[in-house]
């Protein structure tokens, strides 16, 4: 697959540079350029990124950055089962548990939700830091609702992190889980007052909390593009009526004028 030249791979970090130390240097670059690549598409192409995922992996199997990246590339493409098995690979690499809350989102993916929520009861959770465990509290509240038990959604979510007044790069998306799931079961107002705590929160744009509470206001919104374009079309429909107007006018005052002088003549 194509890469831009400006594209050089020094672009990726510290860390993954120090993995790809164990790959001849071309190699290594090259594999470098398709995980920049990777990481550039992930969210706006995943397709795209999938595909350069897919490259890297054929280079270099064995480093455990690769594995991991074709796992989120896989991932955002919904290949749960295809990510699962990468993020498998890369955690025996490593040792590392941080992949453990995804890893059983894809068990969630897959449609196995009573795994997903097993693997939140396992020892690998508390080995988690903060954003990790509220991650794993995330996907143990979407597996109760997969399985239709949205008032346990509700309790699972409840905890001290999202009672905290403190804001952390998760708080957004809990504020806004827990408001969503107060919704399911029927406490709207409840639910309202969540959406505008993640809201609040809310300063990287990461959830639709402002257009939920719209919504629950009831206040619709008009496309201001399609708007514009109806306000400039409108003059210019208006503008030939006018001229069409004007021409008719016009050409009756003529004949008007024709008959009182044929008129005149006559007389």
């Amino acid at each position: 697959m194509p890469i831009p030249e400006e594209v050089t791979g020094e672009e990726i970090d510290q860390d993954v540079r120090q993995e790809l130390l164990s790959l001849p240097k071309t190699l290594a670059e090259d594999v470098a350029r398709n995980l920049v690549m990777v990481a550039r598409l992930l969210d706006e192409d995943p397709e795209q990124a999938y595909g350069y995922s897919r490259v890297a992996l054929r280079l270099a199997s064995r480093v455990a950055a690769v594995r991991e990246a074709a796992g989120f590339a896989s991932y955002a493409t919904g290949k749960y089962a295809e990510a699962l098995a990468e993020f498998r690979a890369a955690r025996r690499m490593t040792g590392s548990v941080e992949l453990w809350p995804i890893m059983a989102d894809c068990e969630r993916g897959m449609g196995r939700p009573e795994r997903a929520l097993a693997m939140a009861g396992e020892p690998e959770v508390q080995k988690l830091d903060k954003a990790g465990q509220v991650e794993m509290r995330l996907v143990a509240a979407g597996a109760r609702k997969d399985m239709g038990q949205a008032d346990a959604a509700v309790v699972t979510l409840q905890s001290p992190e999202l009672a905290s007044s403190s804001i952390q790069p998760w708080t957004a998306r809990l504020r806004y889980a827990y408001a969503e799931a107060l919704l399911e079961v029927g406490r709207e107002a409840e639910a309202r007052e969540w959406f505008a705590k993640a809201l609040e929160a809310d300063q990287g744009g990461s959830t639709n909390a402002s257009d939920r509470l719209a919504e629950l206001d009831g206040v619709e919104f008009t496309d201001a593009l399609d708007e514009s374009e109806e306000l400039r079309d409108e003059p210019q429909g208006g503008a030939e009526e006018a001229k069409e107007s004007k021409e008719a006018g016009d050409a009756e005052d003529a004949g008007d004028v024709k008959d009182v002088k044929e008129s005149g003549e006559q007389g």
